[in-house]
Parts: C-alpha cells; structure tokens; sequence
C-alpha cells in the first residue's frame, strides 16, 4: 500500500485505508517506545491482513488544553517521515482544538476510531489516556470496542539505561547536550527536518554554500558545529545520506541572529536544495560556536571543520 497523510476531515475517510489496525498519540520524537509501540502495530495489522495507520495531533494537545506546549522535538512533517519509516501505511493528522479537547473517552472513540478510521483493532502504550479529563484507558476502550467493532492492546513501556523513553527524558537530553543519551532513547541519531529556505549566501561567499532549515519552533542540539549526513526527504521519498558539516548557532562573527539556525553544507557540494525538505542527522560535535576576528579567519576555520568532519564521517 501506498503511504497516504491524511487530515481526519478529509473526504477520503472512511475507507481509505478499509478496516485498519489504529494507535493514537502525539509521537513527538518517534522514540524508542513509540518504536515499540509501532512494531506492535504493524505486526498486528500483518497478521490480520490490514494496513497499519497512526493518528496524531496538531497542534500538541497542551497548547490547547493550558499549561504551554512543550519545545517539540520534531516538526510535524519530521514526524510523519519517522512514522513512515517505522512501517505505519498511514498517518492521519487530528488537527487538536477546544472541541476535541471537549469531547468525552467514549465520543472519541465513536467519531475517530469507528466513524472515520473504520478500525478493526486499536494498539495503545500501557499508560496512554484520552478524551476529556484523560478518563479513557485501554480498559475502558476494550470494552468500547465490543461495541464499536474493534479489539484494544496495550503495549507495556520502554526502558533504556534504567531511564523511561519519554519525550521528556528525549527533551531534556537534548538540552543539557547528551546526543548519546538522546540517541539511545530515539533508538537512532539524533536529527532534524526543515524546509531550506533562502538565507544571505554569506556560505557562498565564504567558498561553503550551506542549506539554510527553517525548523520553526522545533529543538535544535546545543550551539556549536558538528559532522553530520544530511538527505532530501521529497513526496514521502527519502533521498540518500551524504555527508555534510552543520552550523547550529547566531553566527556571532556577523550580526548575531535572534534565533539559533541551522546551517548544512554538504561536502560534496554541488546540489541546489533551495524549496526541498532537508533532515539532518547529527553524529559528532567537532567544536563551539565562536566570533572569528575577520573573514578569512572563519573561513580557514570552516575548511578545517570540513575536513575533519570527512575524518568523522569517513567521507
């Protein structure tokens, strides 16, 4: 099958997917146990012959529900890519506002489940809750399915390290700057997808023209310059990983940036990714960010990142 995104409003559903095996939850990061979580799905729905189909929220429910949305890990487009490669047939995006957050365990159930998903079968992590006030559990939704047509799982959580694979655990990694921890919670490198944008072709100018990712809001790991591989993830297609040296920073030897940006130069050079969806993968911090003296200085600098990134990279 195909992989499809779909908005839950969308006029293809039901049917788009004929009787699917369902898990439902935010995703954010695609860690090690959504990973558990989606194997459990995808070998479920195999076994009953039917597609594996995730549905996810937009915004993050607690921009919504009060308290403030955590930093996401992953933009949305991010997300999906993850999910598709963790063998989901579909992803269905649940746009999360004051009328969802309303809607009690047993409407969710009956309008996203049974109405619009048609599921045969729902797979859920152990802790997961739902509907207003977060009252649905996998009990509770055992004993709707009898009713609405499906069978409910729950899939017991993951540990690493003696730490629980969370979002937060992911999060708060990232921030204090363990990309080790972060990727042995993800269960892969640590990465991330934005649309290259056009920035002020000072690369270009320097002799490195770089890939400029607007991540919007998303997390970036700690300031500094690092190896990484870099690919196009075009139509649901992911192109191959090429090795690149990444800039996360204001680039202070200019007018320091409001924002920290994420700057890629591939190694190979040669590629125009202006208006393409670039996911980087970060594989060792070569150094911090400083302010150079003058421009040849942070040239001389940038050659020799380069080169030692093709030292990390065996490039």
């Amino acid at each position: 099958m195909t992989f499809r995104r779909l908005d839950l409003d969308d006029p293809a559903l039901p049917g788009a997917f004929g009787r699917p095996a369902v898990t439902v939850g935010v995703f954010d990061g695609v860690h090690l146990g959504h990973a558990a979580l989606l194997d459990r799905l995808v070998a479920s729905a195999r076994a009953a012959g039917v597609a594996p189909v995730v549905v996810t929220f937009w915004p993050h429910p607690r921009a919504v529900l009060g308290g403030g949305a955590p930093p996401l890990i992953t933009t949305l487009a991010h997300r999906v890519a993850l999910l598709r490669r963790r063998g989901a047939a579909g992803v269905v995006v649940l746009p999360f506002d004051a009328d969802v957050a309303s809607w009690p365990a047993e409407v969710f159930a009956e309008r996203v489940l049974a109405e619009r998903l048609a599921a045969s079968r729902v797979v859920l992590g152990a802790d997961h809750r739902f509907g207003r006030g977060r009252r649905g559990d996998v009990a509770l939704l055992a004993r709707l399915g009898e009713r609405l047509g499906f069978v409910a799982e729950a899939v017991p959580l993951v540990e690493t390290g003696g730490v629980k694979a969370s979002s937060t655990a992911v999060r708060d990694a990232l921030r204090r700057g363990d990309l080790d921890l972060a990727g042995r919670l993800l269960g892969r490198p640590v990465s991330v997808l934005g649309h290259v944008v056009r920035g002020d072709q000072r690369g270009r100018a320097l002799g490195f023209p770089t890939a400029n990712l607007d991540l919007g809001a998303a997390l970036r790991p700690p300031r500094g310059v690092y190896a990484v591989r870099a690919r196009t993830v075009v139509r649901h297609e992911d192109g191959p990983l090429l090795p690149a040296v990444a800039n996360v920073g204001r680039r202070p030897t200019f007018t320091a940036d409001e924002q920290d940006l994420v700057e890629v130069h591939l190694l190979e050079g040669g590629r125009d990714l202006y208006g393409l969806d670039l996911e980087v993968e970060f594989v060792e911090r070569l150094r911090d960010e400083r302010r150079f003296e003058g421009v040849d200085a942070l040239r001389a600098q940038i050659a020799r990142d380069a080169a030692r990134a093709r030292e990390v990279l065996g490039a």
